[in-house]
């Protein structure tokens, strides 16, 4: 492979991860289908380390307002404080259920990761996306306990390749009664945990690597630089429009294109 073409096929995977993480068309999913079809190599860790922090970053950037009023008001003593502890203490609620499944099923899943299975589950997200879209609540319901950890279980779901964690999130909390605002809003914060927790695992298996790089005699630096800078900005972009999709209850075409590419998976 030319340092040429490596450079694009790194572009073009950043551009995948930063865009589908947020967009509910599954980023593990695409990234699985783009590597099979730019022929790179399965296996490279370092790179997944460095997008998915990015990613993370990304969200970190977009809600730094609701972030950094969250961590001011959860030291104060009532009032403001009660509802950021509360607020928190939902948000790692919800990632309960994806670091039990995350972790005991993670070697299964990657046994299972084939494009035919993606393609799958990416008409299972096709469908969550299409129910979700006709939801009209009667009236708004708070955030509890109780639909928070059934939020948490379809984050959860989205372990398997194929099925989108913001799509799948999003429509269990529109399901449940909650705003289309507050869903998307903490759909996406309750995905840092998640983000942060499985970096910090591949981080683990980077270290534990006997070969952390996809040809140590070859280092791609330039390539994972463009690719990384590709998903921190399409991340940015993707998180704020899926923010304006949700409010307003434009999703169907991403049933659709989920539609297509599932499709397309089965047969490839």
């Amino acid at each position: 492979m030319s340092d040429a073409w490596e450079t694009i096929s790194y572009l073009i995977l950043g551009l995948l991860q930063g865009l589908t993480e947020f967009l509910p068309v599954s980023s593990s999913g695409h990234l699985a289908l783009g590597t099979s079809m730019l022929q790179l190599p399965e296996e490279d860790l370092t790179f997944a380390v460095l997008v998915h922090g990015a990613t993370a970053l990304s969200t970190i950037v977009v809600f730094r307002a609701d972030i950094t009023r969250l961590f001011l008001n959860f030291f104060k003593k009532e009032g403001e404080g009660l509802k950021a502890r509360k607020y928190v203490g939902l948000i790692v609620l919800s990632a309960i259920p994806a670091a039990a499944i995350g972790l005991s099923m993670k070697d299964a899943i990657e046994n299972i990761a084939s494009t035919q299975f993606v393609g799958a589950m990416l008409l299972i997200t096709a469908v969550i996306l299409a129910v979700s879209q006709k939801v009209k609540a009667a009236f708004e319901k708070p955030l509890t306990s109780g639909n928070v950890i059934l939020i948490g279980v379809a984050q959860a779901m989205a372990i398997l390749p194929g099925i989108s964690r913001s799509g799948s999130t999003i429509g269990a909390a529109l399901l449940l009664g909650i705003s289309r605002a507050e869903a998307a809003k903490f759909s996406f914060l309750m995905a840092l945990p998640p983000i942060i927790g499985a970096n910090l695992l591949e981080i683990k298996d980077l270290t534990e690597a006997s070969e952390p790089f996809v040809n140590n005699s070859h280092i791609p630096f330039f390539g994972y630089t463009v690719g990384v800078v590709a998903a921190f900005l399409a991340g940015i972009a993707a998180c704020k429009w899926m923010v304006a999709l949700v409010k307003g209850a434009n999703l169907m075409w991403f049933a659709v294109y989920c539609l297509i590419v599932g499709m397309f998976a089965l047969f490839l």
